[in-house]
């Protein structure tokens, strides 16, 4: 008997254009709540938990920004500091409008994951404060950085990539400007 296939869109990263970098980019996010997870259950090695968890951690900000964002959702950001000034921006980069179909499930396996994860951090957080265990909120702070981040980051690139492709469509294909021009002088004359 055949299984039936997930809709479009769903959860189900078979349906993903780009699986092993889905499974890849959900490995690195999961593996870091896990280290820190288990090994404060079972090990209790603080300087071993925390140096695989940051390890774990920065591979995930490394991946997510330069590999996943751009493969699962054509997004990718980075900081560049003007030398002249000293002062740093955020550039943003999207794909082309009409280059990069993003794949639904892949967008939305990304966005549910980069905002999970800084949601569970803060739950992590909050445990250790209820229940004294402020040796490892450095641990819990460094990872909460790292991905709101991530997270302020790409929602930030998707704003503007969204606004450059209404701008991009307005201006180059002259549909949006046109329509709205021709319903001006068409309001003007009917009257």
């Amino acid at each position: 008997m055949e299984q039936p296939q997930p809709a479009p869109g769903s959860l189900s990263w078979r349906l993903s254009s780009h699986p092993i970098t889905l499974l890849i980019f959900l490995g690195f996010r999961v593996s870091s709540l896990l280290v820190y997870l288990f090994g404060i259950l079972l090990i209790h090695n603080l300087v071993m938990i925390f140096i695989i968890t940051i390890l774990l951690l920065a591979a995930d900000f490394y991946y997510l920004k330069n590999i996943a964002g751009r493969r699962l959702v054509g997004l990718r950001w980075w900081n560049e500091v003007d030398p002249a000034t000293g002062k740093s921006h955020w550039v943003f980069e999207s794909s082309e409008p009409g280059t990069k179909v993003v794949n639904p499930t892949d967008s939305r396996f990304f966005w549910i994951a980069i905002y999970a994860q800084p949601c569970l951090w803060i739950a992590l957080a909050l445990v250790a404060l209820l229940t004294f265990n402020f040796i490892w909120l450095p641990l819990v702070v460094i990872a909460l950085v790292l991905t709101i981040t991530n997270s302020l980051a790409f929602s930030r690139c998707d704003k503007f990539s969204q606004a450059s492709n209404l701008a991009g469509r307005a201006f180059s294909g002259g549909n949006l400007a046109g329509s709205i021009a021709s319903n001006m002088v068409g309001r003007f004359f009917s009257r």
